[in-house]
């Protein structure tokens, strides 16, 4: 099933989210996102406020950045969540911006080798398994969660480069595609991740409103686009309905709305989505 989000941008201060939340939950928004980005606002932390205060709406984490992560914390942290809220959590796990990862003292010589460690023994305790591994990264001696959930929620990878797509058709339920992925950039994407079970999520820049072209073009300058034409929808439900199937027909199951930061009114952005945009979807 077709599901359409938008992104809560870590460039909001924390205390602005409650009545985005209150406003997504009312109107029918089916996913709001989160980013853990250094250094922001907490992925797990965040999540956990959104359901709590929310009643029915699901929330997507992308992504978790694993460098700053030991493997068995997250597994407990998304277990709880689970069990609490039962699924309405959607998590994703990568990288992370490896310059952030160096500030932090955790940049790793082999991200690779790392997230698939990780990704490997994250599953495997969500599943409830045993887990004992002697990575290059990753060491677990004999480690199980007491509390695990009930159905593992949907585990996810966020990707840009092939060998990341590849990991993620292996040993992830789906992939986080950027924003700035075009259509015809997703069904390669597709290709590379070789599982056609893979659930793909990708982020398109988003404007509505009097000055949402004008918003467009300052968001393509600053995230260093030659062109927002192929990465971006502007303008009114319909042109969000046109733009959102060519990115759902190019092989995306979920399209999550990224707003310009500047956006002057977010609520009312979740409210356009969810009852102007989404019935037009289906």
């Amino acid at each position: 099933m077709t599901s359409l989000g938008v992104v809560f941008l870590p460039d909001l201060p924390p205390e602005r989210l409650r009545d985005v939340v209150r406003v997504a939950d009312e109107s029918g928004l089916d996913e709001l996102w989160l980013w853990e980005d250094c250094f922001k606002e907490s992925g797990i932390a965040t999540a956990a406020a959104i359901l709590a205060w929310s009643t029915r709406l699901r929330v997507g984490v992308g992504i978790l950045p694993v460098p700053l992560r030991n493997v068995a914390v997250t597994a407990m942290e998304i277990a709880t969540l689970e069990r609490l809220f039962p699924g309405r959590l959607r998590i994703g796990v990568g990288h992370g911006v490896l310059d952030w990862m160096g500030k932090v003292g955790n940049r790793v010589a082999s991200p690779m080798t790392l997230l698939r460690e990780h990704v490997a023994a994250l599953r495997a305790l969500l599943d409830g398994e045993r887990v004992s591994v002697d990575g290059r990264y990753v060491k677990l001696d004999d480690v199980a969660l007491d509390w695990p959930p009930a159905i593992r929620p949907e585990l996810l990878v966020g990707a840009i480069g092939e060998r990341t797509l590849k990991l993620s058709g292996e040993l992830a339920d789906g992939t986080i595609l950027t924003g700035g992925t075009s259509p015809s950039q997703v069904e390669e994407k597709r290709r590379q991740i070789g599982d056609p079970a893979n659930h793909i999520v990708v982020y398109v820049h988003a404007a509505t409103g009097t000055d949402a072209a004008s918003r467009m073009a300052a968001e393509g300058v600053r995230w260093g686009y030659q062109s927002v034409d192929d990465v971006s929808i502007v303008g009114d439900a319909t042109a969000f309905a046109e733009g959102t199937r060519r990115w759902l027909e190019a092989g995306a199951d979920t399209v999550v709305f990224h707003p310009t930061p500047d956006d002057p009114d977010l609520e009312g952005f979740v409210r356009f989505v969810a009852q102007e945009v989404r019935p037009l979807i289906g």
